[in-house]
């Protein structure tokens, strides 16, 4: 089976390339291998590298530097998608790609399912959306993963920022208004494995988006309250500082996020058998990595 992964050097991609299934040929190209919003530099990879199956886990994530480059967030976003759609379809062949939470407005109170309406607030949420709207057009044989809160080993992310100010900071302010599922990377590498392994096995598979987050629910508040527990017994950190809920008037930033933005699950599971991910456990083995590696 050979597979090719967008993206390769990004949180997820790092996590597809380490856990490929054995025996497949995997090829992974970076931003700096492939840039995927130039169209024609993505057909000729595609064409010449003849893969079974596309994986793209390439995206523009700066969600607060989006407002003001918006052109970039819709060259990687939008069209870099619908670049690869078309590539995929050139040659009938499938298209896995990773979407977000952020294409919801965040005003239901109820966890969104795969039939409610998009309607982003933020450039990266439109540019995410725009991006999905593209591969439905372009290549009918797609499986489109929306996920949330995204941390692991690799890059940057909300783990590492509260270690990272754990060393020099008795005392933090974490929003504790958004609730979501944090998700790790790991996990949803292994969930784009399972799909892929489905669709090597049948041929073929139940297109079309489905949501793959952790659980249980939680807000900012309540994941970095986890992460300093779980830190401190690893003593991966000296003392917890103490933390001080806030709301997102307290701390504005320059895109705005969905202030409920939970994933319902339920269409994974029942169309593919792959369940949902229990985000402490997975911060868990994350931080027990790190522990490791000093």
């Amino acid at each position: 089976m050979r597979v090719l992964i967008t993206g390769a050097q990004g949180q997820v991609g790092q996590e597809l390339m380490l856990s490929a299934p054995v025996g497949w040929e995997v090829h992974g190209l970076g931003s700096s291998d492939l840039d995927i919003s130039d169209a024609a530099q993505v057909m000729t990879s595609v064409q010449t590298l003849q893969p079974q199956l596309i994986i793209n886990a390439a995206a523009y994530t700066a969600v607060d530097k989006a407002e003001s480059d918006s052109e970039h967030a819709h060259a990687v976003n939008h069209l870099g998608a619908e670049n690869l759609a078309k590539a995929a379809n050139s040659l009938r062949r499938p298209l896995l790609h990773i979407s977000t939470d952020y294409v919801f407005s965040g005003e239901h109170t109820h966890p969104y399912t795969e039939q409610d309406t998009p309607s982003p607030s933020s450039v990266y949420g439109v540019s995410k959306w725009l991006g999905e709207q593209a591969i439905h057009a372009f290549c009918p044989e797609h499986i489109i993963l929306r996920t949330s809160w995204v941390f692991g080993l690799h890059g940057q992310n909300f783990v590492k920022t509260m270690l990272r100010l754990a060393q020099d900071r008795d005392a933090l302010s974490i929003v504790s208004d958004q609730v979501g599922g944090p998700t790790s990377a790991r996990s949803i590498a292994q969930a784009l494995w399972l799909i892929a392994q489905h669709y090597k096995n049948n041929g073929t598979c139940a297109w079309g988006t489905y949501h793959f987050s952790g659980a249980p629910t939680c807000s900012w508040y309540d994941f970095a309250t986890e992460i300093f527990i779980q830190a401190a017994e690893l003593q991966l950190i000296a003392k917890a500082p103490s933390l001080r809920p806030i709301t997102t008037s307290d701390y504005p930033t320059p895109a705005q996020r969905p202030a409920y933005s939970v994933l319902d699950n339920t269409k994974l599971g029942e169309q593919l058998k792959i369940a949902q991910s229990d985000w402490k456990n997975e911060l868990n083995i994350m931080l027990r990595a790190l522990k490791d590696a000093q």
